[in-house]
C-alpha cells in the first residue's frame, strides 16, 4: 500500500510514534487541503523536520496512498458486509450514500475517487472495490430496487459524477443532495 514497512523490521516505539503522528496530520491535512499539501507543510504541522516524514516516506504518493487507501479498503469492507443485508435495495443505497458523504468531506479521497487514480484497472484495490459493489448492485437488482441495466462499472462512473456534483452543490449552498438524485436515478422503475 505504498509504504514497505511490512517487509521490514519493526519499528522502535518512538520511530512508530512519529510515523503515527505524520499519518495522523497527513490525514487532516489531505481531507482539508486536498492533494497540493506538501511534505514540508505536514512535517510542520506534525512538529517535525521534513526528513522525519521522509524516512517514513520516501515519496508523497507513499504517504497518500497510506492514508487514502485505507479509506477505500474500508468502503470495500462495508459493501462486502452489506452483501448479506436483508434489505439488499436499502444496503446498496446506503452504502452509495455513505460512501459520497464520506468522499465529500475528505478533499483528497475526494480528488482521488473523482479522477480514478486510485481504482486503476487490473489493481488489485479496484477489482476488489467492483467486485464488492457487484455483489451489492446484483442483490438489489434481484429483489428489484435497482434498475436491471446498470452494470458495476456504471455505478462507479456514477459516483464518480456524483462526487462531483456534491462538491458544486456544497459549494454553491452547502447541502447535499445530488447524491438522492444521482439514487432516484438508479432506481428500478415500476410501470
Amino acid at each position: 500500500m505504498g509504504d514497505d514497512h511490512s517487509s521490514a523490521r519493526p519499528l522502535r516505539a518512538d520511530a512508530r510514534r512519529n510515523r503515527e503522528r505524520v499519518l495522523q496530520i497527513a490525514q487532516e491535512a489531505l481531507a482539508s487541503d486536498g492533494l497540493t499539501i506538501s511534505f514540508d507543510e505536514i512535517a510542520r504541522r506534525a512538529g517535525f523536520g521534513v526528513g522525519t516524514v521522509y524516512r517514513h516516506f520516501p515519496t508523497k504518493e507513499a504517504l497518500f496512498e497510506a492514508v487514502l487507501l485505507g479509506r477505500i479498503e474500508r468502503f470495500v469492507a462495508d459493501a462486502r458486509a452489506l452483501a448479506t443485508a436483508e434489505d439488499a435495495g436499502k444496503a446498496f443505497f446506503a452504502w452509495f450514500a455513505r460512501v459520497t458523504e464520506q468522499a465529500v468531506a475528505n478533499q483528497a479521497l475526494c480528488d482521488m475517487l473523482e479522477s480514478g487514480s486510485v481504482l486503476r484497472p487490473g489493481s488489485t484495490l479496484e477489482d476488489d472495490f467492483t467486485a464488492a459493489l457487484g455483489r451489492l448492485l446484483t442483490r438489489a437488482q434481484r429483489v428489484g430496487a435497482v434498475r436491471a441495466d446498470l452494470t458495476a462499472h456504471d455505478v462507479r462512473d456514477l459516483l464518480r459524477g456524483c462526487l462531483t456534483a456534491e462538491r458544486q452543490a456544497r459549494a454553491r449552498d452547502g447541502r447535499l443532495r445530488m447524491t438522492d438524485v444521482i439514487c432516484d436515478g438508479m432506481r428500478a422503475r415500476t410501470s
